[in-house]
């Protein structure tokens, strides 16, 4: 782990550990490996996402959220299924989806919903910290999991990915500063989150993806997550070739998160094109 971990993140993390302890006597992993290692292979998320970089699009992952801790509900009417299919429609190439059920209000069946209700690539959004979970994932029809580099060590990270490339699943390393980012391109995935979320602070600052791109390895594709909400936003990100996308609570908190996600990459600035735009 980091240095400093954050007091949330920490907190966070002493409930994941006592959570999956729980689980593990519901459901051996025995049984559970056997179960994931019986299911259809997992969609492709990294290639969805090089792809729509390729056909210059914006590679927009776009999130299934209903809550936060620091901001408590972020979605009241909240249904994964239609949500899942408004972004399908509305141009993004992959979902991310909370399943953390303490502080994030999520499940396993908010992912299952968005599974069923869209055929784009889904990103469980959670806490690693046990391979336990990296076939409990494929098992609830995830395609890529999210490791956060503050949360593992070295070796606890480097075990995490290699069972996830072993059953098929892509992996999305997080960092949040320089340290983190070196650490987590020794890793063997070439797709790398910059977080501009302090967590800390709660504070949001883009410079936080910018600050660190001169160092990301040229053989890796970065995600900006956090903080994009305005059309500007986009626009300084594609301005320094940043082209793919995590974005929540800017989706999450309009009326409906398919057409905001269209007015922020799409209607209100020139920057890129989409089908779906122009339906």
């Amino acid at each position: 782990m980091s240095k400093e971990t954050p007091n949330i993140l920490k907190k966070i993390l002493n409930y994941k550990k006592e959570y999956i302890e729980n689980i593990k006597r519901d459901l051996p992993l025995k049984e559970l490996k056997s179960m994931a290692l019986d299911c259809p292979p997992a969609r492709g998320f990294t290639n969805s996402i090089l792809k729509t970089i390729e056909n210059d699009k914006p590679a927009i992952i776009a999130e299934i959220k209903k809550a936060s801790p620091s901001k408590g509900i972020i979605c009241e009417n909240f249904n994964p299924s239609i949500i899942a299919k408004s972004y399908e429609d509305a141009g993004a190439c992959c979902l991310s989806v909370l399943t953390d059920i303490k502080f994030f209000e999520g499940s396993n069946e908010y992912l299952k919903e968005a599974h069923k209700a869209s055929i784009l690539p889904i990103l469980r959004k959670d806490f690693m910290i046990d391979t336990y979970q990296i076939y409990e994932t494929k098992k609830i029809g995830g395609d890529c999991i999210l490791i956060i580099i503050s949360a593992l060590s070295d070796v606890q990270a480097q075990e995490i990915v290699g069972v996830a490339h072993e059953i098929g699943l892509d992996v999305l390393v997080e960092v949040h500063d320089r340290e983190e980012l070196e650490r987590g391109m020794m890793l063997r995935t070439p797709l790398i989150g910059i977080n501009n979320r302090n967590l800390h602070t709660f504070e949001t600052s883009l410079n936080t993806t910018l600050s660190l791109l001169t160092d990301v390895f040229q053989d890796r594709t970065v995600i900006t997550e956090s903080g994009i909400h305005t059309p500007d936003h986009v626009k300084l990100m594609k301005k320094n070739n940043v082209h793919a996308f995590l974005v929540g609570e800017a989706f999450m908190q309009a009326k409906d998160p398919g057409d905001e996600l269209k007015r922020l990459f799409y209607n209100n600035c020139l920057l890129y094109t989409s089908d779906a735009a122009d339906e």
